[in-house]
């Protein structure tokens, strides 16, 4: 077995024990159905989800259904949530429509982007292999359920509270964070498409003062949920917080601005224009 294939092996139940201890956190004073915690089947509704859709994925050898799959697993788990919980008030339903709007947008324009591409070259080396391409997908499950899980949570909990100043800012951060990764995914979608920009990076609008804009602004999104989830977690619950750091983390340091700033070093590296774009804009958090 090689090394890779191994690693795959080794973290496979790390990943799936991951995904328990953060249910049985989540579930602390929750909604259950018949006598099972709520949040917690909707953690195993993420991961069996993402393994059922893993089988056509391998069998066909896509991955053109990844994100989509990822994005009707968001809004799935939040509309379960909101109609098995004893109690949906107002912040539970607020909750549910941030959450299902942005992964509404996000699969939308995700699943176009990929039909138009035709593929993701992330998934080269990883797609003939069972195990590794396994693990893509049970990554998922633990990316919707830790990065949805202060919603979830709120949504399911026993608490009930009307919403306050906290929320309503919540709410205010959570549209800003919104507003900016459409409008970075929309002037990117333009840049591309214009035949006059074929070979060159994009350094005009919000990129212009962010190397990666969509991304500073879901983890913006992520923190104004966090938020208005706040007020109703009790707990072990608490421990969902961890969503926009957990956000923050993997796109910072795992699958998102490292992939593509490697990716853009060996395309543009040692451009005069490229290297001044770099030393003059800030990673991710935007200049003024």
């Amino acid at each position: 077995m090689k090394a890779a294939e191994r690693n795959a092996l080794i973290a496979l139940p790390i990943l799936v024990l991951v995904g328990a201890l953060f249910a049985m956190a989540g579930s602390d004073g929750g909604s259950d159905v018949a006598g099972t915690p709520l949040f917690a089947l909707l953690v195993a509704l993420a991961f069996a989800i993402q393994w059922l859709a893993f089988v056509p994925a391998f069998l066909l050898q896509t991955e053109k259904f990844f994100d989509l799959t990822g994005s009707l697993t968001y809004v799935s788990l939040a509309t379960i949530g909101i109609l098995y919980t004893r109690l949906a008030d107002v912040r539970a339903i607020l909750l549910w429509a941030m959450v299902t709007a942005w992964a509404l947008r996000l699969g939308t324009f995700l699943f176009r982007r990929i039909r138009k591409a035709g593929k993701d070259e992330r998934f080269n080396d990883i797609k003939p292999s069972f195990l590794r391409f396994l693990n893509v997908w049970t990554v998922q499950a633990l990316w919707v359920t830790f990065t949805a899980g202060a919603a979830l949570a709120a949504i399911t909990s026993g608490a009930r509270k009307p919403l306050d100043p906290i929320a309503l800012l919540g709410l205010l951060i959570w549209a800003l964070g919104f507003g900016i990764e459409i409008t970075a995914d929309a002037q990117k979608t333009r840049f591309t498409a214009d035949p006059a920009n074929k070979g060159r990076f994009i350094d005009t609008g919000l990129w212009k003062r962010s190397r990666h804009p969509n991304y500073f602004g879901e983890i913006v999104l992520w923190v104004g949920v966090a938020l208005v989830a706040l007020p109703v977690l009790q707990g072990w619950q608490l421990v969902t917080l961890l969503s926009p750091f957990f956000v923050a983390l993997l796109l910072t340091r795992v699958s998102g601005i490292p992939l593509l700033e490697k990716r853009a070093d060996a395309k543009w590296g040692g451009e005069p224009g490229y290297e001044a774009y770099k030393r003059d804009t800030p990673v991710l958090i935007p200049k003024i």
